[in-house]
Parts: structure tokens; C-alpha cells; sequence
């Protein structure tokens, strides 16, 4: 497979006064560098997602660190044939990750990571563990880790729901993920919030514990929100595709179905049917 895009997200909570005036610097330097993606500036704090040639994300990575507040954003990097994205966006927002909690500000205080290498140990000596995918039901259709569970959330903002109607015992503890750990940073306060004891978040997601310790204890592939639409544990992209007429993931199973026709419908078409 070839190499010759480079994609990385990256995402910090921190105080941004200033989001307002950021935005149109922002899109001047991904435009003249020719990167396409998405950048989300919030009060609190910034998350991007961006595919383009090394040399141009090596510059904008440059221009980032300019302001001290962007210094060492931990990174996802990954590489694909073709650019990711299909155009450039840079978009102010409420919260860069949406739960509607205002109280919640992870760049005060936010559950402790768990590094990939020592889940794995935890996993593979069969420690007593919750693990939590805080992913929307669509993404975990694609992969998640053996045994985890499933609130079956279509919104990150019903997380705090879920979590006050679980039945989930609160002392074992608990490792919750999701692809690159930004809404895990918000999760854990919920969980905190709601007395349970030992509440830890996957440093880097999903896609950093495949980086470190690749597919071990996971189940499927990746989602991702780009063109590739899945990745594997060795993070290349998959065969998975996305339907033209209700916009969820299909597996190379699911497209096998004879109720997927191309750009027309797929098996989840006909469930949303019988449902109305």
C-alpha cells in the first residue's frame, strides 16, 4: 500500500478566550499549505483531524506550536494512498467534543490514563475489569474489544444517562476508550462524578493502543470519521464502506446482503423501513 498521505488528530482541552480570532489564521495556513481535514475551536479547547503531504503537516504542525498553548499535542498518525478528507474546515464550536455538561471541564479535571501496554497485561492475566466503549452504537458495529460494554448510545450526549440507568458495580474498575480518547477525557468525570472508584481512561484511544500493542483483545476493526471509514489494528484502511442513502458503516459481510444496492440502500435501510 502506498504511503504518500499523512493523517493525524490531535485535540487538548485548554482555556481558549481567543477562539474567535483563531479561526481565520487557522484556515489561511491549511489552505496555503494545501492540507484538507477538519479543525473544531471551542472556549475549551482545540480537536483536529487534517490528511495531506509530510511536508505540509510538518508545517502546520510548526505553525501550531507557535502558540504555547498547542506545544506537544499528542498525535494519531496514520498513512493512506489517497487524502482522507475531500475539503477543509475549520469550525468554531460550543465543545469540542458535545456532551452538554458545562460543569465538566477536562482541562481542570479528568480520570487517569491507563497506558495500551499495561491494559493488555490487565486483559491478557484476566483481571476483573469493566471496559466501557463510550463510542456511538454505529462505530462499536465495526469492532470493539472482546467482552466490553455496550451502552448502545446514537449520541455522546447520552452517556451521562446511561451511566446513571447502568447497572454497572461501581468498585470493579473501570477502562473506558474511544477511537482517539477525547470523549473518555469527558466520560470519566461522569463516572467519577457518579461514585465509582477506579475510573480509567486508554491513553491515545483505540487507535494509540493499536499503535503500541496492536489487535490484541479486540474484536473487528477501527471507524474512523474520514473516507477511509474503518482501519485495522495495523491501522491500514479497510474494505469497510459507508451507505450513499442512510450514512451508516457497512462491513464486507453487510455488503454481501442482497438488500445492499449501491448508492440506493443497505441492510440498515430496510431496518429503518420496518421500524417507521
Amino acid at each position: 500500500m502506498g504511503t504518500s498521505f499523512v493523517n493525524i488528530a490531535g485535540y487538548r482541552f485548554v482555556d481558549l478566550p481567543d477562539r474567535d480570532e483563531l479561526r481565520q489564521p487557522f484556515r489561511n495556513k491549511c489552505e496555503s499549505l494545501g492540507l484538507l481535514g477538519t479543525i473544531l475551536l471551542s472556549h475549551e479547547g482545540i480537536n483536529y483531524f487534517l490528511s495531506g503531504k509530510q511536508d505540509a503537516i510538518d508545517g502546520f504542525l510548526e505553525y501550531l506550536e507557535r502558540d504555547e498553548r498547542f506545544i506537544d499535542i499528542p498525535l494519531k498518525i496514520s498513512y493512506s494512498e489517497a487524502c482522507a478528507f475531500r475539503k477543509m474546515n475549520v469550525r468554531l464550536k460550543n465543545e469540542i467534543i458535545s456532551m452538554g455538561m458545562d460543569e465538566i471541564i477536562p482541562a481542570e479535571f479528568t480520570g487517569p490514563m491507563i497506558s495500551p501496554e499495561e491494559f493488555k497485561q490487565w486483559l491478557d492475566e484476566g483481571k476483573e475489569v469493566t471496559i466501557l466503549d463510550t463510542r456511538n452504537d454505529y462505530e462499536i458495529r465495526i469492532g470493539t474489544f472482546e467482552n466490553a460494554v455496550d451502552f448502545g448510545l446514537s449520541t455522546f450526549r447520552g452517556f451521562p444517562e446511561a451511566v446513571q440507568n447502568s447497572s454497572l458495580d461501581k468498585q470493579i474498575p473501570v477502562v473506558m476508550f474511544c477511537t482517539g480518547g477525547i470523549r473518555c477525557e469527558k466520560a470519566s468525570v461522569v463516572m467519577l462524578n457518579e461514585g465509582f472508584e477506579d475510573v480509567r481512561q486508554i491513553e491515545g484511544g483505540i487507535l494509540g493502543y493499536f499503535e503500541a500493542v496492536g489487535g490484541a483483545h479486540w474484536d473487528g476493526d477501527c471507524f474512523v470519521f474520514d473516507r477511509r471509514v474503518a482501519v485495522d489494528p495495523q491501522l491500514n484502511e479497510t474494505s469497510a464502506e459507508v451507505c450513499f442513502a442512510c450514512r451508516e458503516p457497512l462491513t464486507p459481510e453487510e455488503q454481501q446482503s442482497e438488500h445492499y444496492i449501491i448508492g440506493e440502500a443497505c441492510p440498515h435501510c430496510i431496518q429503518i423501513e420496518e421500524l417507521s
